[in-house]
């Protein structure tokens, strides 16, 4: 068995993290067809290899003799490795950064029998091809660096998970507040059909006013190729600023909308003969319930900047696969339509 001291199991550890982060960002990038720096940290690092490697490691040195068992041992340690950190990092962060879902032979997402199979083949190619000069070149280290280098390191890869983790529990808080305005404009939407007595052609016209997807589909349609166009000579935090512009502007003017009707609404309360029907004054107050949460919502909406929306985009242009829960997922998908990286539509 290879025997480490603590300090050259953790500059192993930063190597594959490393070497995780190169692969899986130029795999990612030629799928993608522009540059993705792949992963959940802002630095060069990718832990779950790092984490990976040294558990294969760990588990299959002391019978690197035999293939077989380095085989067996390999597949079953990431295996589990796998399971654990992508259930882990769901029920932290509401997102699911991998996801296997539609791969045969698959556990709730999380691994698969494909993927197990290659972290089979990747431990032989580890432990048999990458790993002895690895090991060649950590020997060379003097010893005396070993242990300052590696807590140098610690120490910024700590302050990287920090910072990371509170980007994706932002992350997952502006998945919710979106999925909670969205919702809370519906039943804004809703209140104002019940309490206006339209005829049905003036409550159609309502209803196309506050159809939230339906303004935000013709405002993109309208203008994605001529912003696209513009995108070109703008910096990514003028993309993202003009397509904050545009939504907020699609959503203040469903608001807008709404308050409308529910304000015409309360007139007629306050001119109807009875107004002082103990009925009359429950549905005036419940209108002017509805008005001061709409102005409520519309100042929350005007408060956010490109600024708030810039570390959760930057973590889902590092994930592009990742998934969420179908609550979450209007939310999400918003996210990703805000951001600039887009290419054009074609023409049909």
């Amino acid at each position: 068995m290879y025997i480490y001291t603590t300090g050259q199991w953790v500059l192993l550890f930063f190597f594959y993290c490393f070497c995780g982060w190169v692969w899986e960002s130029c795999y990612v990038s030629l799928r993608q067809r522009r540059w993705v720096n792949r992963g959940f940290l802002h630095g060069p690092l990718l832990p779950i290899y790092g984490f990976g490697a040294i558990l294969i490691l760990f588990v299959t040195l002391p019978v690197s003799q035999s293939i077989s068992l380095i085989y067996i041992l390999g597949t079953l340690a990431a295996t589990v490795l796998e399971y654990v950190v992508g259930w882990g990092m769901e029920a932290v962060f509401q997102v699911r950064y991998w996801d296997y879902s539609k791969q045969p032979c698959n556990l709730n997402g999380y691994i698969c029998l494909s993927s197990s199979i290659a972290w089979g083949f990747f431990s032989i190619l580890l432990v048999r091809v990458i790993h002895p000069p690895v090991a060649r070149l950590l020997g060379d280290v003097p010893s005396f660096l070993v242990d300052p280098l590696a807590l140098a390191l610690t120490m910024g890869f700590t302050v990287d998970v920090v910072r990371s983790t509170q980007a994706a529990l932002d992350l997952r808080e502006m998945l919710t507040r979106l999925t909670e305005e969205n919702q809370d404009l519906r039943r804004l939407a809703r209140r104002a059909e019940v309490a206006a007595a339209f005829a049905e052609d003036d409550l159609r016209r309502f209803r196309e006013k506050t159809q939230l997807e339906k303004l935000a589909l013709q405002s993109r349609v309208a203008e994605k190729r001529q912003a696209w166009e513009a995108s070109r000579t703008l910096r990514r935090q003028g993309r993202l600023e003009e397509s904050l512009r545009r939504r907020t502007t699609v959503k203040l003017g469903a608001l807008d909308a709404i308050s409308g009707v529910l304000k015409g609404c309360l007139t007629r309360l306050e001119n109807a003969p009875d107004r002082m029907d103990e009925a009359l004054e429950a549905r005036r107050q419940d209108l002017m319930d509805a008005l001061e949460a709409i102005e409520d919502r519309k100042a929350a909406i005007r408060q956010r900047s490109a600024k708030t929306y810039q570390q959760s985009l930057r973590i889902l242009r590092g994930n592009p696969t990742a998934r969420v829960r179908e609550e979450l997922s209007e939310a999400l998908r918003a996210l990703r339509d805000l951001d600039g990286d887009q290419r054009p539509p074609r023409k049909k």
